[in-house]
């Protein structure tokens, strides 16, 4: 699972083009689905839904933390969360400070 997900992560790495930037999240994320299954040939992954979403949730965590200067209270308010499912996701992505 580890390796899969460290092979997950490194394979997205192409540019998006100016162009696609304004495209909608669930376009690049289709696509680069997409093409991690083309990669894998006959190999069939395993835990993959809960691979990509933690590939989602740690940018989304960081960067929400960033934009409220480390806020707990309102980066849970921005992401919906309860504060208690917040701080239990950050100690399990090590970005409680």
């Amino acid at each position: 699972m580890e390796e899969q997900m460290t092979e997950f992560s490194s394979y997205h790495s192409q540019p998006i083009a100016a162009s696609d930037a304004q495209a909608p999240l669930r376009v690049h994320v289709e696509r680069v689905v997409r093409e991690y299954f083309a990669t894998l040939g006959d190999e069939l992954p395993t835990d993959l839904y809960d691979l990509i979403l933690r590939e989602i949730e740690l940018p989304l965590l960081t960067v929400t933390l960033e934009q409220t200067r480390g806020n707990q209270t309102k980066c849970a308010q921005i992401l919906g969360l309860n504060r208690g499912t917040l701080r239990k996701k950050l100690k399990t992505y090590h970005l409680m400070s």
